[in-house]
């Protein structure tokens, strides 16, 4: 106690410190040009910020667009792509805890098949979103029967296309092959279903092609 009351006495004695200016020193500028910012062709935030409905596959010529599609104008908002899973309440739930942003959708139609493209985009502030809804697409799909492709410059992208079909009475048999790829912050989500056996050169095109626009 007797030191503490010490050390009070002389600091009461001292004449009071001078604070540091709060004023700092004028910066030289650099020399020199400074780099040129990425074009957007370059730059993939820019293209991915825009609209992303842009970014899809256009449909083919001669084919119908789709009629089918869940989504509004080309949009597909989280609840309508939780009701494409099974189990939507727990579907929601997944999106919402790895940031689900906004979605595309766009699909066609001919005489052999139909087709339907969505890109999923994340925030992915705290998780990479894009990437594990494609960990868990393929997770399911590697328990179906069929033939599965890597889908060429992507991080581990697969192709699939199913031997065994759906069928229920009254109905044609369906066949069907989907892809699941992403890049960035976008998880593509590819699926074909016809009346015959998808071929691989069918769906591993469409696969590329989604890509090459990322």
């Amino acid at each position: 106690m007797a030191g503490t009351c010490a050390g009070y006495l002389v600091q009461a004695d001292r004449e009071p410190t001078k604070l540091p200016s709060l004023s700092q020193p004028k910066l030289t500028q650099a020399k020199g040009e400074a780099p040129e910012p990425l074009s957007a062709a370059r730059d993939r935030r820019v293209r991915t910020d825009g609209d992303l409905r842009k970014l899809l596959l256009k449909k083919p010529r001669g084919a119908k667009a789709a009629d089918w599609l869940t989504g509004d104008d080309g949009w597909m908002d989280i609840a309508a792509y939780a009701e494409t899973f099974n189990e939507p309440v727990g579907a929601f739930g997944e999106l919402v805890s790895h940031e689900f942003r906004r979605a595309a959708v766009v699909g066609w139609e001919d005489d052999d098949s139909a087709v339907e493209i969505r890109l999923l985009q994340y925030r992915q502030e705290e998780s990479g979103g894009a990437a594990e809804r494609t960990v868990g697409g393929k997770y399911w799909a590697d328990l179906e029967d069929g033939d599965s492709w890597v889908v060429p410059g992507t991080e581990d992208g697969m192709a699939y296309a199913y031997q065994d079909a759906e069928s229920e009475p009254g109905y044609l048999p369906v066949y069907t092959a989907e892809a699941l790829a992403w890049r960035g912050d976008i998880a593509m989500e590819i699926f074909v279903s016809g009346n015959r056996p998808i071929s691989k050169k069918t769906i591993m095109s469409l696969a590329q092609r989604q890509m090459e626009r990322l």
